[in-house]
């Protein structure tokens, strides 16, 4: 494929690539986002991008995969050897929703060396053609936060077809024929999965799987539900020693968030808040390579009033985030919160 010329002063801005961002385990990751916010089968209670309203569980190319795999190529163009080192496939919602991943991998694959890697809920692993899909990539990330399907409706809120042993299935059968890294990742959240109880569950199903790795994290960005805690220490050091020697607790990583290839940095913090909301103090870190100190409160005072992004506090907090995500009210959230959770 022919190289695209960098985008310019009179080209539109990216739509669908981001970053690259700082990644816990990925280094300098590079985001593709292949559906719109937000489009997802499940509804965590934790999701960083706020509610799945509606849920949606149907696969189609929603957006061109050309378009996708041009912005792909463009930002490789801009940036040099050793500034990249993952380019991942992270929607806002679930990124396989696309029916064109396959396609998309194999086309960054030609592109560039760079490892492809595939956040992903692991929903639809038990689809045949999603499974033959994912297995181009280099690494894939599944979640599993329950170790039954009692705990599993509680926090991951899923399509009400999606069961599961559907899940489970799905994975058992993507690790019987994937020769990627597959890690599998966990959220921790206090009174939910963090008890003994609950880690032997998901310590007996992780064991049937076989995953190369389990990464451990926190709801450490913005939960959509305000009740909502990231398990204690107890809790972390619990489930590591339950989930045994291929459980790592990945911890927020603090990196350069680039803004690059946009002629206003605004319109970059804005693509990265819509697949990755920002502590402010983040943000105001990313625009002090690009503007003048004295100018950023004006700055996000004028993002702000644009009606693009949405500021959420959640721990104390200030976070950036889109303006369309659905983040409900306090009350409304308690609503929402399990019946005898510990808190």
């Amino acid at each position: 494929m022919a190289a695209q010329q960098v985008p310019g002063n009179n080209d539109p801005p990216r739509r669908y690539v981001f970053g690259p961002v700082p990644s816990r385990r990925l280094g300098q990751s590079l985001g593709i986002d292949t559906i719109p916010l937000k489009t997802c089968n499940w509804n965590c209670v934790y999701c960083q991008l706020g509610r799945s309203e509606p849920l949606i569980n149907q696969r189609k190319a929603y957006f061109p995969r050309e378009d996708i795999l041009a912005e792909v190529q463009a930002a490789l163009a801009e940036h040099g050897p050793g500034e990249i080192d993952w380019i991942t496939f992270v929607g806002s919602g679930e990124p396989t929703l696309h029916s064109d991943m396959g396609w998309l991998i194999d086309g960054v694959k030609q592109l560039t060396d760079i490892p492809v890697s595939v956040i992903t809920n692991g929903s639809l692993l038990y689809l045949p053609e999603v499974r033959a899909e994912l297995a181009r990539a280099d690494a894939v990330m599944p979640t599993l936060d329950a170790g039954t399907p009692e705990l599993y409706r509680q926090i991951n809120r899923p399509w009400p077809e999606l069961t599961y042993e559907m899940l489970v299935e799905g994975l058992r059968s993507f690790r019987a024929e994937y020769a990627g890294n597959l890690w599998i990742e966990t959220m921790l959240i206090k009174g939910l999965n963090d008890s003994e109880e609950a880690l032997r569950e998901l310590a007996r199903i992780m064991q049937s799987i076989g995953p190369d790795q389990v990464h451990l994290l926190l709801p450490t960005r913005p939960p959509v539900e305000t009740w909502v805690q990231p398990a204690d220490e107890e809790g972390v050091l619990r489930a590591a020693a339950i989930l045994g020697e291929i459980a790592e607790v990945l911890h927020p990583k603090e990196g350069v968030f680039d803004l690059s290839g946009f002629d206003d940095p605004l319109d970059g913090v804005v693509a990265i808040i819509t697949r990755h909301p920002m502590r402010e103090d983040q943000i105001r870190r990313a625009l002090a390579a690009y503007r003048p100190a004295a100018t950023i409160d004006e700055a996000l005072a004028g993002l702000l009033a644009s009606g693009r992004a949405q500021v959420i506090e959640r721990y104390g907090v200030r976070f950036w985030s889109a303006a369309p995500a659905h983040y409900p009210d306090p009350q409304q959230s308690q609503r929402t919160q399990p019946k005898g959770r510990r808190t």
